[in-house]
C-alpha cells in the first residue's frame, strides 16, 4: 500500500509520474545470463531520464517516454545505442504511456490533461490536444485500434477516444471525445492503468488497481465489466501487451510479468506464468520484438530521482 501511494503522490506531481527454472503455471522464467546473437539483452538509457512507456516499430527500434520532461528516446534494439529524438518539454511535462503506428507515428498519453502525436523520426509534433475539462486528469495509457487511439485517465472514470480518419487522418484541435465508463467499473483517486485490445479486437481491456482486476471495455458504451482470472491480483498491474490470447500484465512494484491466456472474447482468463527477473527494477511497461519481451525499468522506488539516476531497459524471452 505505501509503495502504491508513493507511485501516485509521484504520478501526480508534475515533476514525476508515471532464475534458471523451466516454464511453469505461475513459474518464474529464467533471464537470459548473456546478450543472444547480436541484441543486447539489458541496455541504458540517459541518466536521469526516469522511463515509463515503450513502443517497437520496424527497424527494430525503440521508443521510451520520459515523465520527467516529456522527451522521447529512441533506441537500436541490435547495439542498445540511441539518441533523443525529442527534447526536454519542461518539468511540467511528461510522456508516459505510448504507441507506434504503422504511419510512423507516436500517440503518447501526456500526463497532465495532454494527449500528442509525434513523428517518431523527426519527433515533430503532428498533433496536440488539452483534454479534462479542468478537473484532475493523467493521461496514462493508449491502445491503438484501427479507427481511433483510445486514452485511460487515472483519476475519473472515462477514456480519451481520439478518432481516426478512413486513411488515419487525425482530428482537429477539438476532436477528442470522453467515454465515461460505466457499468461495474469501481473509481478510487487512482484507478485506470494500461489498456489493450480483446483478443477478437472487439472490445478494449483495462486495468482497475483498486478492483485488482481486469475490465473488459465497450468501446462505443463504455459499459465496463469485470474480467474473472485465476492467479494474483492485479493490484500493481500497469502495462498491458497481447500476443494472440496471451496478456503480458506488467506488476510493476512487484518485479514480476504476469501471463494469463484469454478467450477470443476477453470476457475471462486463465494464469499460465509469471516472468520474474533479478533486473527488474520497477518495470512499468512492455513491448514484443521477435521472441523477446522489453521492458523500462522505471524505478519509481528512487525518491526523489535526480539527474545522476541509472536506468536500463531489459529483455526477457517471450512465453
Amino acid at each position: 500500500m505505501h509503495r502504491s501511494l508513493s507511485r501516485r503522490r509521484l504520478l501526480a506531481t508534475g515533476t514525476a509520474l508515471g532464475a534458471g527454472a523451466a516454464l511453469a503455471p505461475l513459474g518464474p522464467l529464467a533471464p537470459p545470463a548473456h546478450a543472444a546473437g547480436d541484441r543486447p539483452t539489458t541496455f541504458s538509457l540517459p541518466d536521469g531520464f526516469r522511463p515509463e512507456g515503450i513502443a517497437i516499430g520496424r527497424g527494430p527500434y525503440a521508443y521510451f517516454g520520459s515523465i520527467g520532461d516529456g522527451s522521447v528516446y529512441r533506441a537500436d534494439l541490435t547495439t542498445g545505442r540511441g539518441r533523443l529524438i525529442t527534447g526536454s518539454l519542461g518539468t511540467d511535462r511528461q510522456s508516459v504511456g505510448l504507441k507506434l503506428d504503422a504511419r510512423g507515428r507516436l500517440f503518447i498519453a501526456g500526463g497532465l490533461g495532454r494527449v500528442r502525436v509525434v513523428d517518431a523520426r523527426s519527433g515533430a509534433v503532428l498533433a496536440s490536444y488539452e483534454v479534462g475539462g479542468g478537473v484532475p486528469t493523467l493521461v496514462n495509457d493508449v491502445v491503438l485500434t484501427p479507427d481511433a487511439a483510445y486514452f485511460t485517465d487515472s483519476f475519473q472514470a472515462r477514456l480519451f477516444v481520439l478518432p481516426l480518419g478512413r486513411h488515419g487522418e487525425l482530428p482537429g484541435p477539438d476532436g477528442i471525445r470522453t467515454l465515461p465508463l460505466t457499468g461495474e467499473w469501481v473509481q478510487s483517486s487512482f484507478t485506470a492503468n494500461g489498456i489493450e485490445r480483446t483478443p477478437d479486437g472487439a472490445a478494449l481491456l483495462v486495468v482497475n488497481v483498486v478492483a485488482g482486476a481486469l475490465f473488459r471495455v465497450d468501446p462505443r458504451t463504455g459499459d465496463a465489466r469485470k474480467v474473472p482470472h485465476t492467479g494474483p491480483p492485479l493490484v500493481n498491474g500497469d502495462g498491458l501487451l497481447l500476443l494472440g490470447r496471451q496478456l503480458y500484465v506488467v506488476q510493476q512494484f512487484q518485479n514480476a510479468v504476469d501471463v494469463l491466456c484469454l478467450n477470443g472474447s476477453g470476457t475471462r482468463g486463465r494464469a499460465v506464468a509469471r516472468i520474474t527477473d533479478p533486473r527488474f527494477d520497477i518495470p512499468t511497461t512492455a513491448a514484443v520484438c521477435g521472441d523477446r519481451i522489453y521492458l523500462p525499468n522505471a524505478r519509481l522506488n528512487v525518491d526523489p530521482p535526480l539527474p545522476t539516476t541509472t536506468y536500463t531497459v531489459v529483455a526477457v524471452e517471450r512465453v
